[in-house]
């Protein structure tokens, strides 16, 4: 079975990284009851959070070029995880040389 780009999520934040898996624990925890998640298993870059039905969250993170890339993964509760990164302050945006996308695309340009 494939991923799709609503199973797993990312973005980049100024948070450290403890501070976006405290505040992933929060988020999940205070959610309306049948779209809350508890903490299952944690480690210093991930948190795997468990809700109704035995359904898993997973919050990761890895510092990157002086942010917190933060990586959810979920299989029903996408536009939850969708709503814990949207509610994380934007990192600071990479300079194109910086940004792997922007060189990927202008890899697909060039001959």
């Amino acid at each position: 079975m494939s991923q799709t780009a609503r199973t797993l999520q990312d973005t980049r934040t100024s948070l450290p990284p403890a501070e976006v898996l405290a505040a992933a624990k929060r988020f999940f925890s205070r959610r309306n009851a049948i779209y809350s998640a508890f903490l299952d298993m944690e480690g210093p870059t991930f948190v795997s959070l468990r809700g109704q039905g035995g359904e898993e969250v997973v919050i990761g993170v890895a510092e990157q070029d002086g942010a917190t890339r933060v990586t959810g993964s979920t299989y029903l509760f996408d536009q939850q995880v969708a709503r814990f990164l949207a509610s994380l302050p934007a990192a600071a945006p990479m300079a194109p040389a910086q940004n792997p996308d922007v060189i990927e695309e202008a890899a697909e340009v060039l001959p």
